[in-house]
């Protein structure tokens, strides 16, 4: 081990491949760590209760140091009758009539609009239904009726998707509202900065009336990756879609080696009918087109990943490296030493697996290396034609959603630059490595 790492330190894009490898893998760990599988699926189905705090197809917030004008960030603030933070509670609750008024308080100096400003609230009563009114207070004190209403058990008010306020207003809501007033109509009208009052006032008609109530705003950057078409956060594909691009990748190239050499070293020793049915199982399967097998198993049968990671091994197993691997075996089997080891009475187990099929490492490891991104790479071109695991948030999936809803028409090229770049990195990490142990194990390369 000395000796190979000091020939490692000779190369260094090897250090630098290593390096990137344990990045990707400490990008694994801690997402399945910080995420739960089952937390990060129910997020990536896109369901209302796991994304109705996001916006929709948003960049990242950190696209806002590359931006004279800022994007504005979202917030949010859950409200009820114990209060919230910056919520002022004025209870005037009398005798059979709860009367209480929210004001909920946030400071908003930013260089645009907010995407939606919306009102999630629930309500507990017997039979009569309380009523509500929104009002929202301007930093220059002006007062402004939004809406008003009877509140069902569950509601939802969208002020972005209120046509009658649109129609009152002239314009955008969420222009009209935040605007200043002498650019409100125009082509180019500004924020008016300052601290707003959203008053939230609930008139219940029963003494146990609950009313809770949540202020969402949605703006236009949102977290490290920002969101897709279904409002799903990036960040949990590109995080739980670095331990599975590793999986597929890692399985199938240890699967694909140790049994590709494993056949290659039994055919070999033991000859006869069992090689050449191995080579010609072998030729076949080379003629046989690749790609197009696995596009008819997602098809036809299933998606799974862990049907198609099957199918790759099967169909790699048999590949021209038996050729290659049983060519240096054909020299291994006529040395003396595997001629002393029959002598001393050694099993036909023992001579292939402790003295034939060591001497094959030295070209294994680089090949296995190198193969890793290539199945990494396969996994993500199955998920961008369509054909990857529906139930798993990948990169390619990310690059595939993205693609299928415009994003590079629509200028959303966050949504397909982030997976791409981890997918070079990770091809780039073992690129470097395997090619660096290529020229360490490899006798002829490291006499050049």
């Amino acid at each position: 081990m000395n000796k190979f790492w000091k020939d490692v330190k000779q190369y260094p894009t090897a250090i630098i491949g290593l390096i990137l490898i344990a990045l990707v893998v400490s990008l694994a760990i801690y997402a399945v760590i910080t995420i739960p599988y089952n937390d990060a699926i129910v997020s990536w189905r896109g369901d209302e209760a796991s994304t109705y705090r996001n916006p929709e197809k948003v960049p990242p917030v950190w696209t806002n140091l590359f931006r004279v004008d800022k994007l504005p960030e979202g917030f949010y603030n859950v409200i009820s009758e114990e209060g919230a933070k910056d919520v002022e509670v004025i209870d005037n609750t009398t005798d059979g009539l709860m009367d209480i008024t929210y004001n909920y308080s946030f400071e908003y100096i930013e260089d645009d609009f907010l995407q939606d400003l919306i009102i999630y609230m629930t309500a507990k009563y017997d039979e009569k239904q309380p009523f509500f009114e929104l009002v929202l207070i301007s930093p220059d004190g002006r007062e402004r009726a939004v809406y008003n209403g009877s509140i069902e058990p569950v509601n939802r008010y969208r002020i972005y998707q209120d046509r009658a306020l649109k129609k009152k207003l002239g314009v955008n809501p969420m222009i009209g509202l935040f605007a200043t007033p002498e650019t409100v109509r125009s082509d180019n009208p500004e924020v008016l900065d300052g601290t707003y009052i959203l008053s939230i006032r609930v008139r219940g008609f029963e003494q146990d009336t609950i009313v809770t109530t949540e202020v969402v705003a949605h703006g236009q950057v949102h977290g490290i990756a920002g969101t897709d078409h279904m409002r799903r956060d990036i960040s949990i594909a590109l995080l739980w879609g670095t331990p599975i691009a590793l999986m597929f990748g890692l399985i199938a190239a240890f699967g694909v080696s140790i049994i590709t050499l494993t056949i290659a070293a039994t055919g070999t020793w033991f000859g006869g009918w069992l090689d050449t049915l191995i080579q010609r199982i072998t030729e076949v399967n080379m003629m046989l087109p690749f790609l197009p097998i696995l596009i008819m198993v997602g098809t036809f049968y299933s998606r799974s990943i862990w049907l198609i990671l099957g199918t790759v091994i099967l169909l790699s197993v048999f590949s021209a490296a038996i050729k290659t691997y049983r060519a240096t075996f054909l020299q291994v089997k006529q040395s003396t030493y595997i001629e002393a080891a029959q002598v001393y009475g050694a099993s036909n187990s023992r001579i292939i697996t402790r003295y034939m099929m060591p001497k094959i490492i030295p070209m294994l490891i680089p090949n296995l290396v190198l193969s890793i991104p290539v199945y990494v790479f396969l996994e993500a071109s199955l998920a961008v034609l369509g054909l990857g695991d529906p139930t798993l948030p990948t990169w390619g999936k990310l690059i595939e959603n993205a693609y299928s809803n415009g994003a590079l028409w629509n200028g959303q090229y966050y949504w397909i630059v982030e997976p791409a770049v981890l997918l070079i990195i990770t091809g780039f990490a073992f690129a470097m490595v395997g090619f660096a142990l290529d020229r360490i194990f490899n006798p002829r390369l490291r006499a050049q």
